[in-house]
C-alpha cells in the first residue's frame, strides 16, 4: 500500500477539496464582504492552466466587480425583458437585476471560437477551466456558482461581453463568501454504477 509521502501532492486534501465544491447561489453570498482582487486573479490564473487541444485556450473571462455588478444587473434584466414577449415574468426579471448585487463579483465564460477543433472540444476546455476556478475558489472558502440562464444563450447580448458572432456565452459565475452556516447539500450515485473495467 502506497504512503502518503510517496506523493508529490497531498492526495487527501485533494480528495477532500474535490469531494467539498459546491454550488452556491447568491442569494447564500454574505452581503457586503468583498473578495480581494488578487484572489479572484488567482483564480483566473489558475483557470488558465486548464487543458486545451491544439492550445486554442478558447476560454475569455469578463470580471465584474464594484459599479460594473450594476451595469451588469441593468443590463441583463433589461434584455432579458425585451426578449421575454409574452413570456416574460416579472420575478425573473428582478431575480436578474439582483444577482449581480449579492456577489461580491460576477465572471462572464466566454468562448472565442476558432475552426481548429471541434466546437465540443472548445466548450469542454471551457468547462475545465470553470472547474479549475470552482476548485481553487473552494479552497479559499469561498461561495461559487456557474449560472447558465439569463442572458447566456441570447445572441445580442455577445457584444456586451467582448464577443464575436461565432463565438459563445457559457455563462456567468457568480462568487462571494457563503453566509454563516450556509450550507449546500449534495451526493452522489456510487461510481461503480459508472465505470466498465475492460481487462482482458
Amino acid at each position: 500500500m502506497a504512503e502518503a509521502s510517496d506523493f508529490p501532492f497531498d492526495v487527501e486534501q485533494i480528495n477532500r477539496l474535490l469531494h467539498e465544491r459546491r454550488s452556491m447561489q447568491p442569494v447564500q453570498f454574505a452581503p457586503g464582504r468583498i473578495i480581494p482582487d488578487e484572489i479572484i486573479q488567482q483564480l483566473l490564473e489558475n483557470a488558465n492552466w486548464a487543458p486545451t487541444h491544439k492550445r486554442t485556450e478558447p476560454w475569455r473571462f469578463v470580471v465584474f466587480s464594484g459599479a460594473g455588478l450594476q451595469k451588469l444587473a441593468t443590463f441583463q434584466s433589461e434584455t432579458y425583458k425585451q426578449h421575454a414577449g409574452e413570456k416574460f415574468q416579472q420575478a425573473k426579471y428582478e431575480k436578474l437585476a439582483q444577482m449581480p448585487l449579492l456577489s461580491s463579483h460576477a465572471i462572464a465564460i466566454g468562448l472565442k471560437r476558432t475552426d481548429e477543433v471541434p466546437e465540443v472540444e472548445e466548450v469542454e476546455a471551457v468547462a475545465c477551466a470553470v472547474q479549475n476556478l470552482h476548485l481553487t475558489a473552494t479552497a479559499y472558502g469561498l461561495a461559487g456558482f456557474w449560472g447558465s440562464g439569463g442572458v447566456t444563450y441570447v445572441e445580442d447580448a455577445k457584444p456586451f461581453f467582448g464577443l464575436a458572432p461565432t463565438d459563445r456565452l457559457l455563462g456567468i459565475f457568480w462568487l462571494g463568501y457563503p453566509k454563516e452556516g450556509a450550507t449546500a447539500r449534495s451526493t452522489r450515485k456510487p461510481i461503480a454504477e459508472k465505470v466498465t473495467w475492460v481487462t482482458e
